[in-house]
């Protein structure tokens, strides 16, 4: 009888093992993990993240301060004091701040705008004015224009495109535009592109005000006096120090001319609160905005131009500031010269409780109990290094000059990048490449929820459940076994990593349930987020315990996780979105054509009324996407080898770093040398940020983007070289099967 019953503990002992082996890892190597994440878990304590913010969101913190400068020192000492070797890396970055700030309305009545954010006796930072940066947008130009005022809604090209129909020309003229829909740089590009000479931005309450809550103090949402601060450089052009493209701005480096950069506005722009911008709004005249442009404001919203005028005068000191990077290696036991990169950034605009420092304690905490683990003798195998980067706000500034001076190391040695940024309670978020859903989808299964005490996956799942559109997709969502990444557009400090070197990344966090006004104002504070975001720090120590397990899997996996089948699944989606974008075009074209044939034609704002017909546009012709679609039948030969044969059986102990070596730098074969047409420091041929979209990604970029601007001829050189990309990767892969033994 004992031995039956040995026999069946040892079955379901070795049941047990398998069902939670972790990929990427042998059993023994599984238990082992398993077992450090456990003591992780256990490790991390809550009252640390609270201390940590309470500091570091003490005083204003953006690039070049007297505060930023003490908190990159304070990291850096926290970090040594746990055993990193850590240091800070100063770059001297441009950073303009204003001198002179004027908006005024000149006709038909005075008006002045106060543009301040007075101090609240419930928010106890939010009144040291001598440090706050006023409000303001970053890299906006200089400029003293006095115009007519129009309303562009979201400041968005189809809603110029809606203007040019109603008869309204924007040339010469200052624009408003709501805040939201696109990342804020894009309003005042598109603003100069058709002609204004300067623009201004604003939150509506309808997106961000009474609205949708409360409003500070009472509640989270914005009051009429908050805005939002923001950097305007033309992100999806390039991050980075405008006057160092693609090269690091050290103390000596060469620097180009202002004139020359081509990520600078030429018109001024400038942020203002609902409270300043009604008084605007509500003196435009001409015609009523349709339905789907009104705000939340009690007035009547026009579209102008004029009989409003205003007065826009803005004069910056454009300086180049130390920005301090911070930088702590934990030295790997086996694979020192692979490298796992963590990220957070240390600069706000002003005290940044929740951006970026409810991001940084988290990644703070986790760095530390990394730290006592290595102490217990649960070293990881392969480096780990933590950075803190400062100057994120004005443009991924920090990271990116970091990334390009170490470009060639970083090529040959980073396994892969991690980010987090802001944090608050509710579900994952995570993006990043898709070659590593399996290993977040493994993560997320193992992290509680705090709230519900189920995993995170399976509380994400239940969100997308309640949104989807019909029961066939909630169906499918609930079935669904995997995670889904999204992919990564830009907007924080993962950018330069992958979509300029190719390094695996990905982005992390936790959010939906601590939605407020705050961002990029000076009420972005400890008080504020202690009582609206994550009042215990439960979700920054989820994010510590996501975080953390994705930074110690690959630090300790003995085959790296990469799952080339959920990468080929992904990019098959891409091609057939970009194909079906071509053929619909091609419908909605010769649609079109048809209704000016017969005089009839309506705008998509205002159905309601008929305009008069533009001109017939070309139809659309035929693209060969042969290459791009034989291609990706190879790589899913190749994936599916790949899945099949990935075994540490079948792999031969001294080939293991080899294989390794071709896993991670795999994604490097996605780049292009020659980047993206208009835009070279963007080289990944499967994610960027949209050129029109900013923070949001377009997919197969160079190809989706062509056939939008309806350029046949650069589109078809696009499938060309996102093709001969996609087989390079194929290549790799198939590459790496010869350090496998087939199964049999």
């Amino acid at each position: 009888m004992r031995i039956i019953l040995t026999l069946s503990l040892l079955i379901s002992t070795y049941i047990l093992t398998r069902a939670q082996g972790l990929t990427g890892f042998s059993r023994v190597g599984s238990a082992d993990q398993r077992e450090a994440e456990k003591k992780f878990d256990t490790l991390l304590q809550s009252a640390n993240l609270d201390m940590w913010m309470k500091k570091l969101s003490s005083r204003p913190h953006h690039v070049g301060s007297e505060f930023g400068k003490a908190s990159a020192e304070f990291i850096r000492d926290q970090f040594r004091s746990w055993g990193y070797e850590a240091e800070i890396e100063t770059f001297h970055v441009l950073f303009p701040t204003p001198r002179i700030r004027v908006l005024e309305m000149t006709a038909p009545r005075k008006f002045k705008t106060r543009l301040r954010e007075p101090s609240l006796q419930e928010d106890r930072t939010s009144g040291q004015t001598r440090e706050q940066l006023p409000i303001y947008n970053c890299f906006s130009a200089d400029g003293d224009v006095t115009a007519d005022l129009v309303f562009v809604n979201f400041g968005l090209p189809d809603d110029y495109d809606y203007l040019e129909q109603v008869g309204i020309d924007v040339k010469g003229k200052i624009v408003i535009a709501k805040y939201g829909r696109s990342w804020r740089g894009i309003k005042p590009k598109v603003a100069q592109e058709r002609g204004a000479v300067g623009c201004i931005l604003y939150s509506d309450p309808e997106e961000d005000g009474y609205f949708e809550g409360d409003v500070y103090p009472e509640g989270p949402f914005k009051n009429q006096s908050g805005a939002q601060r923001g950097s305007v450089i033309d992100l999806p052009v390039a991050p980075g120090d405008p006057l160092t493209p693609g090269y690091a701005s050290t103390a000596d480096a060469a620097r180009i001319a202002r004139s020359e950069a081509v990520s600078l506005l030429r018109i001024p722009v400038l942020p203002i609160s609902y409270g300043d911008a009604q008084p605007l709004l509500s003196a435009l005249k001409g015609p009523v905005a349709p339905a789907p442009w009104r705000g939340a404001l009690p007035i009547t919203y026009h579209l102008g131009p004029g009989p409003a005028k205003v007065h826009l005068k803005l004069a910056f000191d454009w300086n180049n500031v130390p920005c301090y990077n911070v930088i702590a290696r934990l030295q790997g036991s086996e694979e020192p010269d692979q490298w796992v990169i963590r990220g957070n950034h240390h600069d706000a605009w002003v005290n940044g409780a929740s951006d970026p420092v409810s991001g940084i304690v988290a990644m703070l905490e986790e760095a530390r109990v990394v730290a006592e683990l290595a102490k217990a003798g649960m070293k990881p195998k392969r480096t780990i290094i933590y950075c803190a980067w400062d100057a994120e706000e004005p443009g991924l500034i920090g990271s990116t000059e970091w990334v390009e001076a170490h470009a060639d190391e970083l090529k040959k040695k980073a396994v892969a990048y991690i980010n987090s940024d802001g944090n608050s309670r509710g579900f994952l978020y995570a993006g990043g490449s898709h070659s590593l859903e399996t290993l977040m989808t493994e993560i997320a299964n193992d992290v509680k929820d705090p709230q519900t005490n189920i995993s995170v996956k399976e509380r994400g799942k239940s969100l997308q459940a309640v949104n989807a559109p019909n029961s066939k997709a909630r169906a499918d969502i609930l079935s669904r076994k995997n995670i889904v990444l999204d992919a990564l557009g830009s907007g924080s400090d993962y950018s330069p990593f992958i979509q300029h070197l190719g390094i695996p990344s990905l982005n992390l966090a936790y959010g939906g349930e601590g939605n407020g006004g705050e961002y990029h104002s000076i009420y972005d504070s400890y008080d504020h987020y202690l009582r609206f975001k994550d009042p215990g720090f439960d979700y920054g120590i989820a994010l510590a315990k996501t975080a953390g397990r994705a930074t110690l899997r690959l630090a300790n996996a003995e085959l790296l996780p990469f799952d080339f089948k959920s990468f080929h699944r992904t990019a098959s989606n891409y091609v057939s979105e970009v194909i079906s974008l071509l053929d619909n075009m091609r419908e909605a074209t010769a649609a079109k054509n048809r209704m000016i044939e017969e005089k009839r034609f309506t705008y998509a704002a205002d159905p309601t009324k008929t305009f008069r017909a533009p001109e017939k546009e070309a139809p659309v012709p035929f693209l060969d996407f042969s290459m791009l679609q034989n291609t990706m039948a190879s790589l899913e030969a190749a994936s599916q080898k790949f899945a099949d044969s990935a075994d540490l059986r079948n792999i031969q102990p001294d080939k293991l770093d080899a294989l390794n070596t071709l896993l991670y730098q795999s994604e490097q074969q996605l780049l292009t040398e020659k980047g993206l047409p208009r835009r070279p420091w963007y080289r990944h041929t499967i994610y960027a940020p949209g050129f029109y979209t900013g923070y949001g990604v377009k997919t197969l970029p160079g190809i989706r983007e062509a056939i939008e601007q309806r350029n046949w001829k650069e589109a078809q050189e696009q499938i060309e070289i996102a093709s001969a990309a996609l087989r390079r990767y194929t290549d790799r892969i198939e590459q790496s099967l010869q350090f496998l033994r087939q199964p049999r």
